[in-house]
């Protein structure tokens, strides 16, 4: 099923709730991911849910970046938007929602931490720059750390140091993330190096273009690596607070978001000509060392 087909699934298709639930969980599996989703060494009733989660922001992600919307983009995240604001005032008319308004009942979650997550997806419609890290900070709040908040509370923490732990992991994913991607972000038009950084290091976004690797660039992207490293190290307590199945997928992730970092640094901070990603062996490798460490 691609991407269109999944947008415009219809709630009558998918044969009620059991089916909306199992449409979010086909989707969570047949979609690559660098990191644990809806592992099936969770509870299944647990498992539904987070995939209830990974389905509603793969969808909207996908509105965001992939080609089949262009020149739509907007009007698909803004209609996923009133759907979801529409739960439990009118009929749902797509399986995430009819599955989503299940999840919300029983579990009582909000929707403001689903909602935060369409407003970066729409920033990533319209806004290409960013003037300081703030900004850059601001976007990963509403990007990256409601998915770490939403899978805490689908497990019934609802703890503000672990939202606090969370965030940290979170805003050091999508920080990983964005230095990973840099080469593919450009194609796209968007840099999420701050501004103030580029003129702090004397390198021009026309350097970038051009694919300079200096000395300057190296220093600049180091200085984006250290301030990601220490978002995880304030991060990495959240596993050992937390009970295992959920402390090893936490551990697990954290893992590959440190990995990331240190293929970064052994390829001396260049992302321009070769983007650093996660190989089987690296998978290999984590899980196991997730099962022992602390």
């Amino acid at each position: 099923m691609n991407t269109v087909k999944e947008y415009e699934a219809k709630v009558q298709d998918v044969g009620g709730i059991p089916g909306a639930y199992a449409f979010c969980q086909d989707l969570a599996r047949r979609h690559y991911e660098n990191f644990p989703v809806a592992s099936r060494l969770l509870p299944s009733h647990t498992r539904r849910h987070v995939a209830v989660l990974y389905a509603f922001a793969r969808i909207a992600d996908d509105f965001s970046d992939e080609p089949e919307y262009e020149g739509v983009r907007r009007e698909r995240l803004e209609d996923w938007r009133r759907q979801l604001w529409a739960i439990g005032k009118e009929p749902a008319r797509h399986p995430v929602f009819l599955a989503m308004e299940d999840t919300l009942k029983e579990l009582s979650l909000p929707r403001e931490p689903f909602d935060d997550l369409l407003s970066a997806f729409l920033q990533d419609t319209e806004k290409r720059r960013y003037r300081d890290f703030d900004e850059v900070a601001d976007y990963c709040r509403r990007s990256a750390n409601p998915v770490g908040r939403i899978v805490l509370m689908i497990h019934g923490h609802r703890d503000p140091e672990l939202f606090r732990l969370s965030d940290n992991i979170c805003t050091g994913l999508q920080l990983a993330n964005f230095w990973q991607d840099v080469s593919v972000d450009l194609k796209k038009d968007r840099i999420y190096i701050p501004e103030e950084d580029f003129k702090r290091f004397a390198y021009t976004e026309a350097d970038l273009r051009m694919g300079v690797v200096n000395e300057r660039f190296r220093s600049l992207m180091k200085h984006q690596w250290k301030r990601t490293r220490a978002l995880f190290d304030e991060g990495r307590a959240l596993p050992s607070k937390l009970r295992f199945p959920l402390s090893w997928e936490i551990r697990l992730t954290w893992l590959g978001g440190v990995e990331v970092l240190l293929k970064i640094q052994k390829q001396g901070f260049d992302t321009l000509y070769t983007r650093p990603a996660l190989t089987k062996w690296d998978f290999a490798r984590l899980f196991v060392a997730s099962m022992f460490s602390k």
